[in-house]
């Protein structure tokens, strides 16, 4: 065979670490607080309920569930038997540094800075506004899943 053979030649533009945004899991799986992909929003099942066969087909799951980011709530119905993608989600906690231009910056494990989560709106947003005037140290909880990411909630850093 040749050398040059240019079935072989191979250009990869970019590799990840492998690592899926989300996983599939069967719909009879599913749990209430868990989290599933519907409509490609990451939500949290909030309720959810299986009907039982009838003449024909399977088990159908009503889900129920809120999205992660946006507070929305969406439903959905799949038979039991079939997969659903369940997304990956991690919650980090990170050191605060300061708020600019609506981005909280905020200081990693390793000591570099992440200062690409905006400022959240309500509550938790309040909260952190009031600590920095306060010049409080506090630790922010990021959640995140496919892609993106979100403060969830604010407390202050252990002394």
């Amino acid at each position: 065979m040749a050398d040059n053979d240019e079935q072989h030649n191979h250009t990869f533009e970019s590799a990840s670490a492998g690592a899926s945004a989300t996983f599939p899991m069967q719909c009879s799986a599913l749990r209430k607080n868990g989290h599933v992909v519907i409509k490609n929003r990451p939500c949290k099942i909030v309720e959810m309920s299986t009907s039982k066969t009838g003449k024909h087909g399977h088990a159908k799951v009503h889900l129920v569930a809120i999205d992660i980011f946006t507070g929305k709530k969406l439903e959905e119905l799949c038979p039991s038997t079939h997969n659903m993608d369940v997304p990956n989600v991690s919650r980090t906690e990170y050191q605060f540094s300061h708020i600019e231009d609506d981005f909280l910056h905020l200081i990693k494990p390793d000591g570099s800075e992440k200062s690409d989560v905006k400022l959240p709106e309500g509550e938790v947003g309040e909260k952190i506004q009031t600590y920095e005037d306060e010049g409080t140290d506090i630790l922010i909880t990021i959640i995140s899943a496919m892609g993106e990411e979100a403060a969830i909630s604010v407390k202050e850093a252990p002394k």
